[in-house]
């Protein structure tokens, strides 16, 4: 049974351009998997904590070793691990904050990025030290861009660090199968908005069916 993952980011609620491409995605994707599992998870509106010393120290002790407290510290971010690990494919709303992702998206990522759980970290080995832990998932990052011009080849790619940002860490866990679908000109407004707001909802479209071109 298919099994996917639905996160929004985004702080904004009715006026987010990544809130409504994820739902046309996942309304999309429901169509095709009619017996599919939808977890939804909402870090704009219910933001997660940052880590703590606490946290640090609960998650590079061994597991045997950990405290009441330490374990404490650990649940939420073992409940967004075990999340990701029980889905299939993960659809993240992610708007576009001074040319990379928004605080609350950084700390789901430092919430999930977890020595022992998602990767494995060998110091004696020196020719691949970290080893990731997460197989066979597909990531759709919908994300919403207030110029124009931040993909492969624009004006403006080299000011786009959420993406290489997103791709290299997503990368280090295990997670290779990343589509990028981007929503530009969210301050330009007018036909340069809509067109290109059109452009990723026929795209998530084609993606929510299994085929990426």
């Amino acid at each position: 049974m298919s099994h996917l993952l639905h996160i929004d980011s985004s702080p904004r609620n009715d006026r987010s351009h990544t809130r409504r491409l994820t739902a046309h995605f996942v309304q999309s994707w429901r169509d095709s998997h009619p017996d599919g599992i939808v977890t939804y998870r909402d870090i704009g509106r219910n933001p997660l904590p940052h880590v703590t010393e606490e946290w640090i120290a609960a998650a590079f002790a061994q597991p045997n070793e950990r405290s009441q407290a330490m374990r404490d510290a650990l649940r939420l971010s073992d409940v967004l691990v075990d999340e990701l690990l029980e889905a299939d494919s993960i659809v993240a709303g992610i708007p576009f904050y001074n040319f990379g992702m928004p605080s609350g998206f950084k700390a789901y990522i430092d919430q999930i990025v977890r020595v022992g759980r998602t990767f494995l970290f060998d110091p004696n080995n020196v020719e691949s030290t970290y080893t990731p832990l997460v197989h066979d998932k597909r990531m759709i990052a919908v994300i919403s861009r207030g110029d124009g011009g931040y993909g492969p080849g624009g004006r403006n790619e080299a000011l786009n660090h959420l993406d290489p940002h997103l791709r290299t860490v997503l990368r280090f866990i295990g997670v290779n199968n990343v589509e990028i679908v981007a929503a530009e000109n969210d301050e330009h407004g007018g036909a340069a908005l809509v067109d290109s707001l059109d452009s990723a909802r026929r795209r998530l479209m084609r993606l929510a069916n299994n085929n990426p071109s």
